[in-house]
């Protein structure tokens, strides 16, 4: 393996609509990309970015003759250190010559660093498979991401910008040390001010609708200004003066009742299309 694919970045549309299948705008997928990559996925190279954890390898190989051999190369120790070479794949393919699906286990790759030995969680079979997809396309990664935060019940964290509950259940037990839940919140503070990417109408049944709502948490960014498609309806224009206003005005309120009802079935509907189509 050279590692190199594709190399695709992401489209500007991919966030918004990605971000719309578990509730969030862009902001907060844009956020959480700043603090794990920098909002790249791959390197210079053309590579997805990764970084290899000898303490991970250590557990992945287990006790015997190849955990031996790691160790005393250096690729290999039982606890986490602090010694990251400015490149990680010449350590990553000296792993791999000892055993290569646990090398891969052993790192963490692409735009949202997902660890290897959670391939399965992000629906491949093999830590192989996943880096050969992350390879080709930065959605990939995305979709990758989006799958392990569903399936580790982050969504909620996320859409309430409870910043230290994701980062313990994303980064680790370890976050604070890191300040990992400050620096999502810094960032998602930035993107809240800059403009959306507009979804084109054509996509916009295709996912559910975002239901970021402004978090009760101390830990939260301010809250955005809602899109230009979330803010609601205007109220109907004052009925004229005569024996016809209170009628037009009560004919007006049920016609706004039953457009929310409407809109709450069909995103009920869409959102219940989804979660199938996933699960």
């Amino acid at each position: 393996m050279n590692f190199k694919g594709n190399a695709k970045r992401l489209d500007d549309i991919d966030l918004p609509l990605i971000g719309r299948q578990i509730g969030v705008g862009e902001d907060e997928i844009h956020a959480l990309l700043d603090v794990e990559s920098a909002g790249a996925g791959f390197d210079k190279q053309g590579r997805p970015k990764m970084l290899f954890e000898p303490h991970v390898f250590w557990r992945e190989l287990g006790p015997g003759a190849r955990r031996d051999k790691a160790a005393e190369a250096g690729l290999a120790y039982p606890k986490w250190r602090r010694n990251y070479p400015a490149d990680s794949y010449p350590r990553l393919i000296e792993a791999m010559k000892i055993d290569e699906e646990a090398a891969l286990r052993s790192a963490s790759w692409g735009l949202a660093q997902i660890m290897g030995f959670n391939a399965r969680t992000v629906g491949y079979a093999t830590a192989k498979d996943m880096v050969l997809a992350f390879m080709e396309d930065e959605e990939a990664h995305l979709r990758a991401m989006v799958l392990f935060i569903l399936k580790n019940g982050l969504a909620d964290h996320l859409r309430m910008h409870n910043w230290k509950a994701f980062a313990r259940g994303y980064n680790g037990v370890g976050f604070a040390k890191n300040g990992y839940d400050w620096k999502l919140a810094q960032a998602f503070a930035r993107w809240q001010k800059i403009k959306d990417t507009p979804i084109p109408a054509g996509h916009v049944s295709e996912t559910p609708v975002s239901v970021t709502r402004p978090a009760p948490h101390v830990n939260a960014a301010p809250a955005k200004r809602p899109a230009q498609s979330d803010k609601p309806s205007p109220p109907p224009s004052p009925a004229k003066p005569g024996s016809g206003a209170v009628a037009a005005l009560l004919g007006g309120a049920l016609v706004l009742i039953g457009a929310k009802i409407d809109a709450i079935t069909a995103w009920a509907s869409e959102w219940a299309h989804w979660v199938e189509s996933w699960f």
